[in-house]
């Protein structure tokens, strides 16, 4: 068969099969997805009901026990630990990821444990595990299968149709089996009672001529009573009749005799019923499965979906590029020249020459970029902050321009004009400002042109930020000696806006999820997680969160109060506390609640003066109270135990009371309610 036309099915789980196949059964849609004994996580999103052109995608589990330390904690399907710790290796050796050992520690559940780099970020180690290992792999189903004696491509919602309705076709004739059975079975207890209770028996006892003639008696005896029964009396039921032994007929009981055929009456009703009712006894049938084999069968693989990860931008630099600056080349093969910085091999490079030209190039041994490089740099695509200022003087008619402009995406190997294109032109001053800054520059006049000015200062800050094709706002018409740094500007770019996708945990600049607020340069983020910890972070947008385990995500202000609840479990009461965070380390956890098993954060904000609403009890017994809690608890030390706010009950539900946002660098207390 040809390699097309291979099946692969993909497993699924046993209880979400059965309650699929009842939904179908009850004329209800349904949907089923894959599951694996491996268990992890997987993205399903382009599932397409397993028919072929479809994948998903299954990843192991990775959690952070330190800063130091990944656990894997399972395997995707079909990968064994083996080959996952190879494929580790392997892009360890590859310079992709920068590990410092991987141990397997498997026994009953998987336990693979990478020990990072001095330096490297968890966060994006697991990102890279998961771009260039087989923490993540993609698998294609292909449900082929013979239908009429020809191959085709189904899906698997159309094989579990296929298979309710033959199972309900078994279950049918197994049922007009057992039908079949019972009415043999009524037929010949009724033949038995009528022989005995009638004394038909007694023919045995006359003297008949041949056997036959003692066959034809009793055939006979029965004629009065022929009506009574369901189908007629063969010689084979008679036979059977004379081979009972003779103390059977002294010993008969007669009632025991309507009892079984009372019986057999209600079994052949009920059967009758089912045949009748067929969908709802094959709903019946796989209902007992599902209550006899179901348990300990639950789903093992979580489904989610994945955000898409950028191989460039968690690719390890680990490659030295190097430029020669006079003779126009880059690449990671100069090393007798200047090293620029480290990059990927996944990196491309962006590079500008005295000429005007601009060239974004692949990282390579050698490329030529053109005569006089000014500036070399690892190029990211769609950056609007990083602002370049130039000044340059047109070759043709001597006059200078300045210009600011970002480069949001080009095409690789391409030369771009940055001047008007004049033969001669050059630039005179250059600089790259990650956050848009514009300096001032002090330009200094050929001594021998007619300016009576010489010397004249410009301010970058009084330009636009446009196009790089654009030709720039004249600077002096005379010819210029020289140009150079006077002093640094700040940054004319708005402040950057942040979101937190909390489907994904991922903070962006793409408007996806919650708005965070506008961040300069050195604000931080506050995290405040369920276990009773808090950390403060910094802007990277390549670190990851565990949305499930966070309470508050926002803008970090140190004049702000925390006002926290938590759950004491040895004393069974929840405690409040106010305070303000007093340390300043970065990207380290600090645990402020009381230490104790099971305790927890329960509620916290950072608004001025909270409101909490307590609900007590349920129903006709539920008592709601408010807490103005700025008015009752003094602000202490982030360390401290706090005061007793109410007793532990498990009726007890809370939440601030809701505020309108005072502006849009609000916090964010209610993002994960």
């Amino acid at each position: 068969i040809a390699v097309g036309l291979s099946t692969k099915i993909l497993p699924h789980n046993f209880c979400e099969l059965i309650e699929a196949s009842i939904k179908y059964l009850k004329g209800k849609k349904f949907e089923i997805l894959p599951d694996f004994q491996t268990g992890g996580t997987m993205d399903a999103s382009a599932y397409n009901e397993g028919r072929r052109g479809g994948k998903v995608r299954v990843r192991a589990i990775i959690e952070e026990q330190d800063k130091k330390t990944l656990i894997i904690k399972s395997v995707p399907f079909g990968v064994t630990t083996t080959q996952l710790m190879e494929s580790i290796v392997k892009a360890n050796d590859q310079g992709k990821i920068k590990i410092k050992k991987v141990t397997d520690h498997t026994a009953a559940a998987v336990e693979i444990f990478v020990e990072l780099a001095p330096g490297i970020s968890p966060d994006i180690t697991i990102d890279a595990l998961y771009a260039f290992t087989d923490c993540e792999v993609s698998i294609s189903p292909n449900a082929c299968v013979i239908v009429d004696k020809k191959p085709q491509f189904l899906g698997v919602p159309e094989l579990l149709k296929v298979s309710a309705d033959n199972t309900k076709d078994l279950l049918r004739q197994e049922l007009e089996i057992k039908l079949a059975e019972l009415q043999e079975k009524w037929h010949y207890t009724s033949l038995e009672k009528i022989f005995f209770e009638e004394k038909i028996y007694k023919e045995l006892e006359k003297k008949h001529d041949t056997w036959d003639k003692v066959l034809a008696a009793i055939d006979k005896a029965f004629d009065p009573f022929k009506k009574q029964l369901k189908r007629a009396i063969t010689r084979e039921d008679i036979i059977k009749l004379t081979e009972k032994p003779v103390r059977r007929i002294y010993r008969l009981d007669i009632d025991e005799l309507n009892a079984q055929i009372k019986n057999l009456e209600a079994e052949i009703k009920q059967v009758k019923h089912d045949l009748a009712n067929l969908v709802d006894f094959a709903v019946a049938y796989y209902e007992n499965l599902l209550k006899k084999y179901g348990k300990g069968r639950e789903r093992k693989t979580e489904i989610r979906q994945f955000d898409v990860i950028q191989a460039k931008s968690v690719a390890i630099a680990n490659i030295k590029l190097y430029a020669n600056y006079a003779d126009g080349f880059v690449g990671t093969g100069l090393k007798k020249d200047e090293l620029v910085t480290e990059v990927s091999e996944l990196d491309d490079i962006i590079a500008f020459t005295k000429a005007g030209i601009m060239k974004v190039v692949k990282v390579s041994d050698k490329t030529f970029i053109g005569k006089d490089i000014l500036h070399v740099a690892v190029f990211q695509k769609n950056d609007e902050r990083t602002t370049y200022n130039l000044i340059y003087a047109d070759g043709k008619t001597g006059v200078s321009y300045a210009k600011r402009f970002n480069v949001t995406a080009i095409t690789r190997d391409k030369e771009y004009e940055l001047t008007k294109g004049s033969d001669k032109s050059r630039v005179l001053y250059f600089s790259a400002n990650p956050n848009g800054e514009a300096e001032v520059v002090k330009v200094v006049l050929s001594p021998n042109c007619s300016a009576k000015k010489k010397e004249l200062e410009f301010y970058f800050e009084e330009l636009e930020i446009k196009g790089r094709g654009s030709i720039g706002n004249q600077v002096t018409k005379y010819p210029i000696k020289s140009v150079k740094f006077k002093e640094a500007g700040r940054s004319t770019l708005d402040a950057k806006k942040l979101w937190f996708d909390n489907k994904f945990g991922r903070l962006n600049v793409e408007e996806k999820g919650e708005y965070l607020g506008k961040f300069e340069a050195a604000d931080r983020l506050l995290v405040v997680y369920q276990d009773g910890n808090y950390e403060i972070v910094d802007q990277e947008l390549t670190q990851r969160f565990d949305v499930d385990k966070i309470l508050l995500l926002e803008k970090y202000d140190e004049k702000k109060v925390i006002t926290a609840v938590y759950l004491d479990n040895e004393k069974l009461q929840f405690n409040i506390k106010r305070f303000k965070i007093e340390t300043t380390t970065l990207n380290n956890k600090f645990f402020f609640i009381k230490e104790g098993k099971d305790n927890r954060l329960e509620a916290v904000t950072t608004e001025e003066n909270p409101v909490l609403k307590v609900q007590t009890g349920r129903g006709a017994q539920a008592h709601q109270s408010k807490f103005k809690v700025a008015n009752m608890v003094e602000v202490m030390g982030w360390k401290a135990v706090g005061a007793k706010l109410v007793d532990f009950n498990k009726s007890v539900e809370m939440e601030w009371e809701s505020r309108p946002n005072s502006g849009e660098d609000g916090g964010q207390g209610e993002l994960f309610d």
